[in-house]
C-alpha cells in the first residue's frame, strides 16, 4: 500500500460523491481548486498540482446499513514530499 507521502496513490473513502465535493474545499484549506469534469479536480500548490480522480464503488453493507464508498486517486506533480506529508 502506498504511503500518504508518495506522489501517487489510491484510497477508498466512506462517502458519496456529493459528500466528497462538499468536504473538499475544507480539506484543501486555502488552495485554489478546479473541477475539471465530473470525477476529476485539480488543486494548486505553490510549485505544483494535485490531481484527484474519483469514482463510486458499490456500497459496503454493515448489518442493515449501506455505507457509500468512493475510490479516490491522488497524483501530486511538482509537490515536494514535505508538502505532501503536511497536506495529507
Amino acid at each position: 500500500m502506498a504511503a500518504p507521502h508518495d506522489a501517487e496513490f489510491t484510497r477508498e473513502h466512506g462517502c458519496s460523491e456529493s459528500d466528497w465535493l462538499r468536504w473538499l474545499p475544507g480539506a484543501i484549506h486555502d488552495r485554489m481548486w478546479t473541477l475539471m469534469r465530473p470525477g476529476k479536480a485539480r488543486v494548486t500548490f505553490a510549485g505544483g498540482t494535485l490531481t484527484l480522480r474519483w469514482h463510486g464503488l458499490p456500497p459496503r453493507k454493515v448489518g442493515q446499513t449501506l455505507m457509500p464508498r468512493l475510490s479516490v486517486h491522488y497524483l501530486f506533480d511538482g509537490v515536494s514530499e514535505a508538502e505532501r506529508v503536511a497536506f495529507m
